[in-house]
């Protein structure tokens, strides 16, 4: 890792990488923590139901489940389905957020969670490809990542646009001032993860449903229970709504201003037959600031990915038309044709029309409902949001069981604002 002062420091190994990530840890691993068999045995157990089965519901369910709760989690169309924000096949996991500190500590958590319930789960879900950063100004929001990389021992190495160059022939550095490569970062396979979470979490007890939810009444200061869309109830002693595009309709006047779904495009082209110089063994996850194009080689087979994460349109997510647009298309060719001249020609092979549903700020939305003390809601979370599952599953968890709040940061007093 090459500093801008030009000293060199000792290389860090993997060990020690994932040694570090562990100083992130929100919980004690001492047999009386709240997840622990100690604490399970304690006492009678709450009942929690969690509505949203993605990133941060799956996730959420699951650490609930490891902290002694009895937990059904529900989701209307299925974990990583096509309607979902958490759907698609993957997702870039970085710990470059620029100056929000808090972002790259719970990346580092992430990272650390990801990889035990891969051990547990005996699958493989985090592919190591690093990340490529190209940078066509000075670079400030990456700049700004550099001492809280550091703090949390994430390794990179600062690159001159020519040293890039030389490193990666397959891509046109005209226009970047410089480069900065994310050793540990890479992608999830989101929709295998979505689906492997709940297998996990019914395998440890869990019950998972396939069905839409709706809340029902409220009183005395607490949810009563939900309705189903066939007719029946449930209720349990905890709530949590994790249900993604959906949530401000869900609870328009709490959240329709907060959090709002919005159309986005994604590329799938295809490499040349038998050239196999941007397969992920070859060629990092990218992104290009400050136009914040990004993309992934590999796909599981599906080609190579391209998006444009500049904010979309309004979109429904339940009955949007999911037809990719011919201007996002046009832009996406004209962008590979400039920075990856190889594959100026190559054909579509696939694309997606899918949601984000960020808060204006880009911060997570993570409290309890005002009107109701047993009622969480979890969202806001793409387009990052995805990485950073497992540790907002143990924010919420922590949350909700009154271990600890969540940050302020992620309040739902912001809507106020």
């Amino acid at each position: 890792m090459s500093r801008r002062d030009g000293t060199t420091p000792a290389p860090l190994s993997r060990r020690a990488f994932l040694t570090g990530l562990g100083a992130a840890a929100a919980l004690s691993a001492s047999p009386t923590a709240p997840g622990s068999k100690a604490a399970r045995r304690a006492g009678p157990k709450k009942r929690a139901i969690v509505v949203g089965a993605g990133a941060f519901g799956g996730f959420t369910a699951l650490e609930l489940l490891r902290r002694g709760r009895s937990v059904v989690l529900l989701d209307a169309w299925g974990p990583g389905n096509s309607r979902a924000s958490s759907g698609g096949e993957t997702r870039v996991i970085r710990g470059v957020y620029g100056a929000d500190r808090i972002y790259t500590a719970m990346a580092a958590r992430a990272f650390q969670l990801w990889a035990e319930n891969e051990k547990r789960w005996k699958t493989k879900l985090y592919r190591r490809t690093g990340a490529l950063w190209m940078l066509g100004d000075e670079g400030k929001f990456v700049r700004d990542s550099l001492p809280i990389l550091r703090e949390h021992h994430f390794p990179y190495e600062e690159l001159t646009a020519a040293q890039a160059a030389a490193r990666y022939p397959q891509i046109s550095f005209d226009g970047i001032q410089w480069a900065l490569f994310e050793k540990e970062a890479g992608y999830l396979l989101a929709r295998r993860a979505c689906a492997q979470v709940v297998e996990g979490f019914v395998s440890e007890g869990g019950s998972y449903r396939h069905a839409a939810a709706e809340p029902g009444r409220v009183a005395g200061g607490a949810l009563q229970g939900i309705r189903l869309t066939d007719g029946s109830t449930l209720t349990a002693d905890e709530y949590v709504f994790a249900c993604g595009p959906w949530l401000p309709k869900i609870f328009p006047e709490l959240l329709g201003k907060l959090i709002e779904p919005t159309r986005q495009e994604v590329f799938y082209f295809g490499a040349p037959s038998g050239d196999t110089r941007f397969d992920e063994d070859r060629f990092p996850v990218w992104v290009e600031v400050p136009r914040f194009f990004y993309g992934i080689p590999g796909n599981e087979r599906r080609g190579f990915k391209i998006a444009d994460d500049a904010r979309g349109a309004p979109f429904d997510p339940t009955d949007g038309e999911r037809v990719p647009s011919a201007e996002a298309l046009g832009a996406a060719r004209e962008y590979i044709a400039r920075r990856f001249p190889a594959l100026a020609k190559a054909p579509l092979v696939e694309s997606r029309v899918c949601q984000y549903e960020n808060s204006p700020d880009h911060h997570f939305v993570i409290g309890p409902h005002p009107e109701a003390a047993n009622l969480w809601i979890a969202g806001g979370g793409s387009g990052h949001g995805f990485k950073h599952g497992p540790a907002v599953g143990e924010v919420v968890a922590r949350a909700v069981t009154g271990e600890h709040p969540p940050d302020p940061l992620f309040s739902l007093e912001r809507r106020r604002s």
